[in-house]
């Protein structure tokens, strides 16, 4: 099972150390906008589209970044956070931190682009869209390496599927930026496989 984390606090950040680096950002952030009594931050930094102002947010593009790092409340980032510090880590081990780092980034700009390509009005914030390009690589090792355990298989399968469907039946949730990340998780890690295979294939 490669999601148990049996780590100290210094192992963890040592061998993790931009996933432990994400959840200090996003934690950091929260609380300077929670403090600042306005959400000046979440104001300045959510992901917003409209036809009629910031179509696609193209007249603010940042948007697509600061977005990843915003949480509108304390739950919100707590779970969002626990998510990380479960199952960001094999990743980042598969990966390398440089690598890792881009991904995670990656995916929750796909998910925000999503969310801007199904909703004529769009609004949103938070690390889901990049949890779920997590969640989108394991996918793919679960369904066509079949390199998982049977116990991190299932785990992916049940957390996707009740993930999903909280996404669909709980207002306010941002299910094109799951479903984003979720399909530029699975692309992502299809492209390194395939990256990794013609790689070998040229030093043999």
């Amino acid at each position: 099972m490669i999601f148990l984390r049996y780590e100290s606090f210094r192992g963890y950040l040592r061998m993790y150390p931009v996933t432990a680096g994400i959840i200090a950002i996003n934690i950091l952030i929260y609380f300077i906008d929670l403090l600042s009594g306005n959400h000046a931050l979440l104001q300045r930094g959510i992901f917003f589209s409209s036809p009629d102002q910031n179509h696609f947010s193209l007249s603010e593009p940042w948007r697509y970044v600061t977005a990843v790092f915003l949480h509108l409340d304390f739950q919100h980032v707590f779970f969002n956070m626990f998510a990380i510090l479960i199952f960001a880590p094999p990743l980042e081990r598969m990966l390398g931190h440089i690598r890792y780092a881009v991904f995670y980034l990656l995916c929750g700009i796909v998910g925000n682009l999503f969310s801007a390509l199904a909703e004529p009005v769009s609004m949103g914030a938070g690390a889901s869209g990049a949890i779920y390009g997590i969640y989108g690589a394991f996918l793919y090792l679960a369904v066509m390496k079949k390199s998982l355990d049977d116990a991190s298989r299932k785990t992916v399968y049940t957390i996707l599927i009740f993930g999903l469907i909280y996404s669909i039946f709980v207002p306010g949730i941002g299910i094109w930026a799951h479903v984003g990340g979720l399909f530029a998780g699975f692309v992502f890690g299809y492209g390194y496989d395939r990256y990794l295979f013609s790689k070998q294939n040229r030093h043999r």
